[in-house]
């Protein structure tokens, strides 16, 4: 059980989930939970971080690289496993964002240290300001993905049929008919774990956060006005948004993990923290600028489907 295929990262969609997906019936065999997944995929990210302190050693930067490979693997099974076992939660969606963030944070840690050998207090300043562009660009294409889910598919992010076609966007609280203590408990984690996204993503994701509204009013009001063409809304939107999603997907950690160890192989991961705040931040740039002309091409889509009939 894999995302949606038509806005998938093409080394997810043919080698990570693959992979992944191969080795999740053992892992239901075996009795493994999701979340032992994503614990062990962690772990990788964290024996990567200290393969790439040695990086000068060409054997180390290739262990880093493939232990990073690891939690990928990991990343993309711990899901499919709970999707297959349906024992999604709300608790292993944080951990999942713990374990990216702990594995990003060890190699770039490792690696600061690494450089601060030959560059000092100027290798802190520079991975500082890089990380901090890593998780506003990350953010801002977790958020694409899941936008693209409530308004393209009529899913909640992770899974599940959004409640209404008008429901606030991804990462807006939901909230449904409580009742006794288990649904107030249920409610109390629903809460904390919106409070944890929005501060995690949709706090991060402000270089789109214009167009995105633009978008979620537009579409909201497209639905509410015409609930019965609600398919035919949907498809015009995935029309629009799936190739701008796509490319989103050059944000994604795939080709981070890539880029590290390129630069890492040759002895210069400076250069890849600069490409991270100057060629993402660009890249990030110009995908807003796309952004918005998808949003004018949807309101003029949603224009014509909804003129009369002359």
């Amino acid at each position: 059980m894999r995302r949606t295929a038509e806005i998938e990262e093409i080394t997810n969609l043919y080698f990570i989930h693959p992979l992944a997906s191969r080795f999740v019936p053992l892992a239901a065999r075996m009795g493994l939970t999701p979340n032992a997944l994503t614990v062990t995929g962690m772990l990788f990210g964290l024996l990567a971080g200290l393969a790439y302190y040695h990086y000068p050693d060409p054997r180390f930067a290739v262990a880093g690289f493939i232990l990073m490979i690891g939690w990928h693997i990991m990343d993309g099974a711990d899901g499919q496993l709970a999707r297959l076992t349906q024992t999604q939660s709300h608790f292993g969606k944080v951990l999942d964002g713990i374990s990216d963030t702990a594995t990003f944070l060890a190699v770039y840690t490792a690696l600061a240290l690494a450089l601060a050998r030959t560059y000092g207090a100027r290798a802190y300043a520079l991975i500082f300001v890089a990380g901090l562009f890593h998780a506003i660009q990350s953010a801002t294409y977790e958020v694409q993905r899941q936008e693209y889910e409530l308004w393209g598919r009529g899913r909640k992010s992770g899974g599940g049929e959004a409640p209404r076609a008008s429901r606030a966007p991804a990462g807006a609280a939901r909230a449904g008919p409580e009742s006794g203590p288990g649904s107030a408990r249920a409610s109390r984690v629903d809460r904390l774990f919106d409070f944890l996204h929005r501060l995690f993503y949709g706090r991060l994701s402000f270089p789109a956060a214009d167009v995105t509204r633009k978008i979620n009013a537009s579409m909201a009001a497209a639905l509410d006005r015409e609930p019965e063409r609600a398919a035919l809304i949907r498809e015009q939107y995935r029309q629009v948004f799936a190739p701008l999603v796509r490319r989103f997907a050059l944000l994604s950690a795939n080709y981070r993990t890539l880029g590290i160890f390129v630069c890492a192989l040759f002895a210069v991961p400076q250069y890849y923290f600069w490409f991270e705040i100057v060629g993402f931040g660009a890249i990030l740039a110009l995908l807003i600028a796309n952004e918005y002309a998808c949003y004018r091409r949807l309101l003029a889509t949603l224009a014509a489907a909804h003129a009369p009939s002359p």
